[in-house]
């Protein structure tokens, strides 16, 4: 019970830090939320894409066998029918017959009994998690359409396009970062179980014979990621998922689970669809999506290990695992032990004094330089350099800056245009040359 509350504790924490310091908000806050929306704020926005940065920097651009798409939220609804998610993609739904309330049944400590008012529940029915649409002015079974529930099926019907743009030699994949939807009976935990989320998802095509070398290629990969993003390793945790337990479309499937506040919950996924998704598009397209062998001179349909990362989830995770508290003097201090890769703020300057204009001039010429060489600079004069410190420790920004007396020469010609860099984690204070700072600041970063 004591861990359960601490454990709480951090979450609520997190939640606040993120909405104060404009990493999250609740998605139309203004007018009460909509459940299982996140909006993110300015540092959120930048987390994100320093994570897709470097996703795409390990797995997309240091290689030479992936190929990118960015394919459409809205299908063709025969895509959702040869996938498997218009008959199978549902979950289990029960409803308390006093409250009305819905709930997942298989998340349930008791599944005849409402968690909200203790009323009975009724018996569980499957329910299609798919958000269903309309396209065009006729409101008919002609016009229905989905909101995809994942990005792979982007990849599977690019399948020919880019086999027949760029001839690839097998093995090869295509990669997507995306939006997929899922209309979730009950999301909870923050951002980790919504119903709008963002994927950045692998499609690796292979020989059947190689799939068990190429899984545990991607399986040491998906660790080395983790690692490159600040993920501990003592968090994380492969599950590997019974026979009994595995989707449709699969043959093989690691989870990797991670240790977040409101317990082990799955972060990635590693699956082997085997040849399922390209033979099932195949008959229902009647479209041929194979791939010629030249060295055996025959067409075969390549089999497929997916990686997929949930990038919301990375976000969480990463914030979990950088949350720290240390206490100095009596007063506590939070902040994020963010690595500098993916920190929104790389560095932020300050003139000691925001009322003398040498200083601030000053300040300006050293902001502007960092500024145009890193771009992810802020500049901050907002309050005592005791609260910038605070401010800027608790979003995650790796140094503070601060020009003052002894930059412009007051205290000799030692210090003169040199300014102080004060470290996130430590406190620690160091004089450093301005005209050495471009180059400093570029060798921590690697």
């Amino acid at each position: 019970m004591h861990d359960n509350k601490k454990n709480q504790e951090l979450m609520d924490k997190i939640t606040s830090l993120c909405k104060r310091r404009g990493f999250i908000y609740q998605g139309s806050e203004i007018y009460g939320g909509l459940a299982g929306t996140w909006d993110y704020g300015p540092l959120g926005v930048a987390l994100k894409e320093n994570i897709k940065a470097l996703w795409r920097k390990q797995f997309v651009y240091n290689r030479e066998d992936m190929y990118e798409v960015d394919a459409a939220l809205l299908m063709n609804p025969k895509v959702w029918e040869a996938s498997g998610h218009v008959a199978g993609f549902s979950d289990p739904l029960t409803e308390c017959t006093q409250c009305k309330r819905r709930f997942r049944a298989d998340q349930l400590e008791d599944p005849t009994k409402c968690p909200e008012c203790d009323g009975a529940l009724g018996e569980p029915r499957q329910f299609n998690m798919m958000f269903k649409t309309q396209i065009g002015a006729m409101e008919d079974s002609s016009s229905i359409a989905y909101f995809r529930p994942e990005t792979a099926q982007g990849m599977f019907v690019n399948f020919k396009n880019v086999i027949d743009s760029f001839h690839p030699k097998l093995p090869f994949g295509m990669a997507q970062i995306g939006k997929a939807f899922r209309n979730e009976i009950t999301p909870r935990d923050f951002i980790f179980r919504v119903r709008e989320f963002e994927q950045m998802e692998i499609e690796y095509f292979i020989h059947e014979s190689q799939w068990e070398a190429t899984f545990e290629e991607w399986r040491k990969g998906m660790h080395e990621w983790m690692r490159t993003i600040g993920l501990p390793e003592k968090n994380i945790h492969e599950l590997e998922v019974p026979k009994d337990d595995l989707a449709h479309y699969s043959k093989r499937t690691i989870d990797f689970e991670f240790d977040f506040p409101f317990g082990r919950k799955e972060l990635y996924g590693l699956a082997y669809r085997t040849d399922f998704d390209l033979q099932n598009h195949s008959q229902a397209s009647t479209v041929e999506l194979t791939y010629l062998d030249e060295e055996a001179k025959e067409k075969i349909v390549p089999h497929v290990i997916e990686p997929t990362f949930g990038l919301d989830r990375t976000v969480l995770a990463i914030l979990t695992a950088a949350y720290h508290e240390d206490e100095k003097d009596g007063e506590v201090r939070s902040f994020l032990k963010l690595k500098p890769q993916i920190a929104p703020v790389i560095c932020a300057v300050s003139p000691l004094l925001k009322n003398k204009p040498e200083l601030v001039a000053k300040a300006r010429e050293v902001f502007t330089l960092l500024k145009e060489k890193f771009g992810r600079v802020m500049w901050d004069d907002n309050g005592n350099i005791g609260k910038r410190y605070r401010r800027q420790d608790e979003i995650g920004t790796p140094w503070c800056i601060v020009v003052d007396f002894d930059t412009l020469g007051e205290g000799g010609d030692a210090l003169r245009d040199t300014v102080t860099v004060r470290d996130r984690d430590s406190g620690q204070q160091t004089r450093v040359a301005i005209d050495a700072l471009l180059t400093t600041i570029a060798t921590h970063l690697k």
